[in-house]
């Protein structure tokens, strides 16, 4: 659970657009640079440094409740933990009121 806030700062996914690469008039379009100076055909979620992901750069933080390892970077809670409570699982942030829920975490 992530709170509309939140929201923003979860990370995406670098998949291609397979209807660019069909529409495309020129071959394979991997290596022809345009008049700018960038790739045709580049996935900007891959190069751009800022918002590329490396697993060996940050480490995974322990949950504040369980102390399992949190697997969503920048969240300070586990799912399990955050779902259970009904907070956000990065900013703490109560999102529903879970007092009248029978919830179970099997």
């Amino acid at each position: 659970m992530v709170c509309e806030k939140c929201q923003k700062k979860l990370g995406r996914i670098a998949t291609p657009d397979p209807w660019k690469a069909k529409g495309a008039s020129s071959s394979s379009g991997g290596g022809k640079m345009t008049s700018c100076g960038r790739k045709l055909g580049e996935n900007k979620l891959l190069t751009a440094s800022k918002s590329k992901y490396s697993p060996y750069n940050k480490s995974f933080v322990k949950c504040r409740i369980c102390k399992q390892s949190v697997h969503q970077v920048g969240s300070h809670y586990c799912q399990g933990c955050a779902y259970k409570k009904g907070i956000c699982a990065m900013c703490g942030k109560k999102i529903l009121d879970t007092k009248n829920y029978k919830q179970t975490s099997v």
